[in-house]
């Protein structure tokens, strides 16, 4: 649809002899539709830069074997990665007090990250991209200069 300015439809309603109260009125409702953004929707705050992070669960302190399991979780990008297991905990609290969770408690990390709903991880700015925790591999990072056994 094509934008008219205010001033244009002033005139045009003079020319055509519409009343002065009437033009008044209208051009009124007019500005009022200008100044709001006339779509009718909520303007929506700017989207939060996220950061990934990969939790390690490491119940018995082994962290030197290869295989370990974890979850991907996002948090802020301007927060600190060290503070996701106090906010884990802030939001098995959270849901802890509710209803639901009154029903079914979280009691481990493993617990809030595959039970607490997603709005209460929000509400704490924790973002849990794998339910399931997934397997971590440690690798030393490094390419071998030979082949590896089975590629040419």
């Amino acid at each position: 649809m094509a934008k008219v300015d205010v001033d244009v439809v002033r005139r045009v309603l003079q020319r055509n002899d519409v009343d002065g109260d009437v033009i008044a009125q209208v051009l009124e409702d007019l500005e009022m539709e200008v100044s709001s953004d006339g779509d009718g929707k909520p303007e929506l705050p700017p989207p939060v830069k996220k950061q990934f992070v990969i939790l390690v669960s490491d119940p018995d302190g082994k962290f030197q074997e290869d295989l370990f399991t974890g979850w991907v979780l996002q948090i802020p990008e301007n927060q600190s990665p060290m503070e996701i297991g106090a906010r884990l905990i802030r939001a098995a609290h959270d849901f802890n007090q509710s209803k639901k969770g009154a029903r079914d408690p979280a009691k481990s990390i493993t617990d809030v990250c595959e039970i607490v709903p997603a709005k209460v991880l929000r509400n704490q700015q924790v973002w849990v991209r794998t339910k399931e925790p997934v397997l971590l591999i440690r690798t030393d990072n490094r390419i071998p200069s030979l082949p590896v056994d089975g590629m040419a």
